[in-house]
């Protein structure tokens, strides 16, 4: 992307918009990254974070992330290329809404396992929101095996 004000600007808008939006989930706050951006974290614990140029990493287990590369929804993190980490750009103004979706996804990754399970208990119905991301089988049959979701008595 050509980076002139405008373009910074929009950028701008766009972080502007997931800080607003992740940041009305249960537990998530948001703090400047160390290496720019935006850092987003679940009762302390970061599920990912997006740079001011719209580079967003987040980390998953590998089983996820392979499931994403897989599915065309995310690239091999930039660095990080033997861990559980993707990389997704936003490059166009609909890559905002699969970026949304990517820390959706993190975020229900995250609150289903140990502490943050235990400290949004009530607050937050997981297989709920997880069928409202409509994830495919394969991705589904990942998620349930990875993670620990919690019965309708919990």
């Amino acid at each position: 992307m050509y980076w002139n004000e405008r373009a910074k600007g929009i950028m701008r808008q766009h972080i502007e918009y997931l800080q607003n939006t992740i940041t009305t989930w249960p537990g998530m706050t948001a703090e400047p990254h160390r290496f720019g951006g935006i850092e987003f974290k679940l009762n302390g614990v970061e599920i990912g974070h997006v740079h001011h140029h719209g580079m967003v990493d987040i980390p998953f287990n590998s089983q996820i992330r392979n499931q994403l590369i897989a599915e065309g929804r995310a690239d091999v993190h930039h660095l990080l290329k033997d861990t559980g980490w993707i990389t997704f750009y936003i490059r166009q103004p609909e890559d905002v809404e699969r970026a949304e979706w990517l820390f959706r996804l993190s975020y229900l990754f995250h609150a289903g396992r140990g502490r943050s399970r235990t400290a949004l208990a009530g607050q937050i119905d997981i297989p709920e929101a997880v069928a409202a991301l409509c994830l495919s089988e394969s991705m589904q049959a990942v998620f349930d095996r990875v993670t620990t979701r919690p019965s309708a008595t919990s």
